[in-house]
C-alpha cells in the first residue's frame, strides 16, 4: 500500500466517522424532539382529561341540585295523592246537597270546609289542571276512561265529560285528568 493508498483510507474513514457522528447528532435531535414532543403530547392529553372530569362533575352538580329541589318541590307528593279522593268526595257532597233545598245551612259548612281544604293544598303547590268540555282530547294531557258515540259530529275525538279532575304539585302532574271522549 502505498502512501497515497493510505491517505485515501484515511480520508475514507474521516469521512464516514463525520457522517457518523453527524447521523449521530441528528437521531439524538430527533429523539430529543421526539421525546419533548411525547411529554407535549402527553400534558395536552392530561388537560383534555382533567377538563372533561371537571365538565362532568360541573354536571353532576348541576343535576344533583336540580334534583334536590324537585324533591323538596314534590316531597310532599304522596300525601297530596292520598288527599285528592277526599277532596273528590267533598266535590260529589256539595253536588248532591245542591240538589237538596232543604239542606242550606249544611251545604254552607259543607262547602266552608272544601273551600279550607282546597285553599291550603294550592298553597302547598296543588294546582287543578284546567279542562274544558268540548276540548280536544290529548293523550299527553288526559286519561281516557272511556269512548261514547258523539251527540254531534263536531265532538268527535273532543272531550264530552270530565269523570274527575287532574291536578299538578308544581310542575309535575300527579293525576291526569279522566274524561269521557266522544268517538
Amino acid at each position: 500500500m502505498s502512501k497515497k493508498d493510505i491517505n485515501e483510507d484515511l480520508e475514507n474513514e474521516a469521512v464516514k466517522t463525520a457522517e457518523a457522528e453527524t447521523v449521530e447528532t441528528e437521531e439524538q435531535q430527533v429523539e430529543e424532539v421526539t421525546a419533548e414532543e411525547k411529554l407535549q403530547e402527553e400534558l395536552q392529553e392530561e388537560k383534555n382529561k382533567f377538563l372533561r372530569l371537571f365538565a362532568e362533575f360541573e354536571n353532576y352538580k348541576k343535576r344533583t341540585s336540580k334534583e334536590r329541589i324537585e324533591l323538596f318541590s314534590t316531597a310532599s307528593e304522596g300525601v297530596m295523592k292520598t288527599l285528592l279522593p277526599i277532596l273528590d268526595d267533598f266535590e260529589r257532597a256539595l253536588t248532591h246537597i245542591e240538589e237538596d233545598k232543604e239542606a242550606e245551612e249544611l251545604r254552607k259548612g259543607v262547602f266552608l270546609i272544601y273551600q279550607k281544604m282546597v285553599n291550603t293544598l294550592e298553597q302547598k303547590g296543588l294546582k287543578a289542571i284546567a279542562v274544558e268540555k268540548g276540548e280536544a282530547f290529548n293523550a299527553d294531557n288526559h286519561e281516557a276512561v272511556t269512548q261514547i258515540p258523539a251527540p254531534t259530529d263536531d265532538l268527535k275525538g273532543k272531550i264530552i265529560d270530565v269523570i274527575e279532575k287532574g291536578y299538578k304539585l308544581g310542575e309535575k302532574v300527579i293525576r291526569f285528568p279522566k274524561v269521557v271522549i266522544g268517538q
